[in-house]
């Protein structure tokens, strides 16, 4: 019984450590969902988050991504980086000033050029959005470090 219960420790600590490797997008803990299970393609083309369906789903860096529509998945599966939410889907907010990863809340979003953002939460986006080109210039030096950890 112990031999099992070690194999199923080192088998988590594995999974765990593989996860944050590549992007590390940033997912639910127990869970594969990017997004929370938001369709990112509808940031772009419905100017908000809408929940994604099983029916449309894919797997891309290890993620899975749900999509409200055909359409969406497939846009997505033809630009993946076009609508992948910068920094993996952590906090933009938490990237730059705390060079640290912490959640981006799907409800809490901007685009800027282009780019999907996500912040914790309702207060931490006021104080990103107090200086977003220079928080994103910090972060996008923070992000290549972070990614890998």
């Amino acid at each position: 019984m112990r031999f099992i219960f070690k194999k199923i420790i080192v088998l988590s600590l594995l999974i765990v450590a593989g996860s944050s490797f590549a992007e590390s997008i940033y997912t639910d803990f127990f869970s594969d969902k990017a997004l929370s299970g938001y369709d990112t393609v509808s940031y772009f083309s419905e100017g908000k988050p809408v929940k994604g369906l099983k029916k449309y789903k894919a797997e891309h860096l290890g993620v899975t991504w749900f999509f409200s529509s055909k359409k969406n998945k497939g846009l997505f599966e033809a630009h993946p980086d076009k609508y992948r939410p910068q920094y993996g889907g952590h906090c933009a907010w938490a990237v730059a000033a705390n060079n640290a990863k912490a959640k981006g809340d799907p409800k809490y979003w901007k685009i800027i050029d282009d780019k999907l953002y996500l912040n914790y939460s309702e207060d931490v986006q006021k104080k990103w959005m107090r200086d977003i080109p220079g928080f994103i210039k910090t972060g996008n030096v923070h992000w290549p470090v972070l990614a890998g950890k």
